[in-house]
């Protein structure tokens, strides 16, 4: 049976499937590349598991206090194996990515200090962790400060305006890898290094936090490997591979994770407590298909662009940029537009596809947002999903897909779902 023909069934008509063919031979060559990434971390995990000693016993659950979990602490073991740390704290207590950041801030910041942004202001739900609007049990109300310094409009870092921001009460730089909802570019690796060596130039003792949400596995370095002290991130994002059903990390510094813990489970009790709870084989089965299935993301992210810029929309990045997240952004100009772009990735779901998904008010965001989220896991944004906030310039941010060929049927029919609604002509 042709493609074609499994297609027509999904209500994908000739003549968007004719905008496969193009697409997919534009995105040859970057495809390859992506390739050679995935081999490279894939062993990196495998040797890591392997040093480490993973046996069958760490697949076991514990409960309670959690005591004596050799899986719980090897896998952490593992993490800092993986991304190049003197410790990490890997843990089913995290809920998300936000959660993990800010254990990893609230750990390590006291009365006085201030947070400093070198990238501009940092993710919508973040800014509720800081306190940059009034939030309840915020870092503000602990008189902890922030400020930033915003991206030069070229995209580069505005280092003067960096070395003149840096002061006294400086200790926690606050670096986002990923863009969040905002239309700056995402960070490469090599480029965290240099701002990192240039901010310990000035300021050697500062700590440098590097939210590393959606970057993981993108390329063959972590930005823990070029002097981050600490990398943070979601299980439900790439490191969990589409498996781990909860959790997040923290890799870093003995110190800096020492302190994190000390904030998860309490002063004293650090990281000898918490219950792995029956997840320890879905975090190492995750784990170990990470990279494969990041791979799969992007690839998928690659077609997105390559497809909507054939459609004369603005995406970001462009299908022959170099990628060093899984995020498509793609501004289609018109809430209506990405009402419907959602509409048709929930429709691709194999879980709740016959959702409609609608725009709505969120915990930690000031617009309304939509998110199109037919997943195993609840939230999870390594799986096929969409959202974005309905505000200008209306942009919708794709993500995930645990394999290419679901990814491509999202796009796909996303494209459909506008087509349909009246909303775009081929």
């Amino acid at each position: 049976m042709k493609s074609e023909n499994i297609y027509k069934s999904f209500g994908i008509s000739d003549k968007v499937y004719e905008l496969c063919d193009e697409a997919e031979k534009h995105i040859a060559k970057r495809s390859e590349e992506i390739d050679r990434i995935c081999e490279y971390n894939q062993l990196k995990v495998i040797k890591a598991m392997q040093d480490s000693g993973v046996s069958e016993a760490c697949m076991l659950e514990t409960t309670g206090y959690g005591y004596n979990d050799i899986g719980r602490d090897k896998l952490e073991e593992v993490y800092a194996k993986i991304f190049r740390t003197e410790d990490a704290l890997v843990r089913s207590q995290i809920i998300c990515g936000t959660h993990a950041l800010t254990v990893a801030l609230s750990g390590n910041l006291r009365p006085g200090d201030e947070i400093f942004s070198p990238v501009g202001l940092p993710y919508d739900t973040i800014q509720k962790v800081i306190g940059i609007s009034d939030t309840r049990g915020s870092l503000k109300e602990y008189g902890i400060s922030f400020n930033y310094v915003d991206i030069l409009p070229d995209g580069s870092f505005d280092y003067d305006g960096i070395r003149a921001a840096l002061n006294e009460r400086t200790k926690l730089i606050e670096i986002q890898r990923s863009r969040g909802y905002s239309d700056r570019r995402t960070f490469s690796v090599k480029e965290i290094g240099e701002l990192i060596s240039f901010i310990k130039g000035i300021k050697p003792d500062v700590i440098v936090m590097v939210d590393n949400c959606y970057g993981e596995y993108t390329e063959f370095t972590e930005p823990s490997e070029v002097g981050a002290d600490m990398v943070v991130g979601s299980l439900i994002k790439n490191p969990g591979g589409g498996i781990a059903p909860v959790g997040g990390y923290i890799a870093g510094t003995s110190e800096c994770v020492a302190n994190a813990a000390a904030r998860l489970s309490g002063p004293g009790l650090e990281k000898e407590l918490g219950p792995s709870l029956g997840n320890n084989r879905l975090f190492y089965q995750g784990t170990f298909l990470a990279p494969n299935v990041t791979k799969n993301a992007m690839k998928a992210a690659i077609f997105a662009a390559a497809i909507y810029e054939k459609l004369g929309f603005e995406v970001s990045p462009h299908p022959d940029d170099v990628r060093h997240d899984i995020i498509q952004a793609i501004t289609l100009g018109d809430a209506d537009k990405v009402i419907s772009f959602c509409k048709g990735i929930q429709a691709a779901s194999a879980v709740d596809a016959f959702v409609r998904p609608e725009p709505s008010p969120m915990p930690g965001y000031d617009s309304d947002i939509i998110m199109a989220d037919g997943c195993f896991i609840s939230g999870s944004s390594i799986e096929l999903s969409a959202d974005g906030p309905l505000r200008e310039p209306y942009t919708v941010f794709y993500q995930g897909g645990l394999t290419y060929e679901h990814g491509k049927l999202g796009i796909l029919k996303s494209v459909q779902s506008m087509v349909d609604d009246g909303l775009i002509e081929l």
